[in-house]
């Protein structure tokens, strides 16, 4: 704990941990501490859970409790894997997933398969924020890791069947942290003037190619600058 007070204090944007009850042994001390120090320091959480079983549901029930009791806290909670939603029964993720949206905590997936398939479309139905990442620059955890977004994006698509060019260009979203360049309706959204120079140039025609062909990035532009 007293190394995360030491970063809570950097210039960093979100402190969080991981799998409180398994590597604390206590739930309810372990959220707290982590919910006060992002309330003292203005930073966001992101908790790392794992735990699939009552102690992983325990610990999405209280964190949308303590956020629910911190407004200033929703919209900048997230949980990362959450594993336990993929074991719930269809009407008890349905429940979690709409408390989640209401409390504004979002989940960061890595979209397993196999054995375990988190229920996305369920989170997308109640409106809870979906990111996607990598456990290090080529997912080391991962034998099929390339470190691409995008290539998560594809895989969403194919596992839950978004294969209509309308569903393949919404899937671009996972990669883009819910930024398309179009609206539902069609309508230009992004780029437009004033927004933050930050794009990545890929070769391909449409939202719905640069999905279902994971097309190859051109170019990286952070800021304004370009960087590759």
């Amino acid at each position: 704990m007293p190394y995360l007070k030491d970063a809570a204090q950097m210039d960093i944007d979100f402190i969080g941990g991981l799998d409180p009850y398994t590597i604390d042994g206590a739930i309810e001390r372990t959220i707290d501490f982590t919910v006060q120090l992002a309330l003292d320091h203005n930073k966001g959480i992101d908790i790392h859970l794992h735990e699939s079983g009552q102690s992983g549901l325990d610990t999405v029930n209280y964190l949308i409790k303590k956020v629910n009791e911190n407004p200033v806290l929703s919209k900048k909670t997230f949980i990362s894997h959450c594993f336990v939603l993929g074991k719930l029964e269809k009407t008890k993720q349905e429940e979690i997933a709409e408390q989640l949206g209401a409390a504004g905590i979002g989940i960061v997936s890595t979209i397993p398969f196999g054995s375990l398939i988190m229920p996305i479309p369920v989170l997308y139905k109640h409106n809870v924020t979906v990111l996607t990442g990598n456990d290090s620059i080529i997912d080391h955890w991962n034998t099929w890791g390339s470190g691409s977004v995008l290539q998560k994006a594809n895989l969403m698509a194919q596992l839950y069947g978004y294969s209509t060019e309308f569903l393949l260009s919404r899937s671009l979203k996972l990669a883009t942290a819910n930024i398309l360049p179009l609206d539902d309706k069609g309508v230009q959204q992004w780029p437009k003037a004033g927004d933050t120079a930050d794009l990545v140039l890929i070769n391909a025609s449409c939202s719905a190619e640069a999905v279902s062909r994971v097309s190859p990035v051109q170019s990286l532009i952070s800021q304004g600058n370009i960087v590759y």
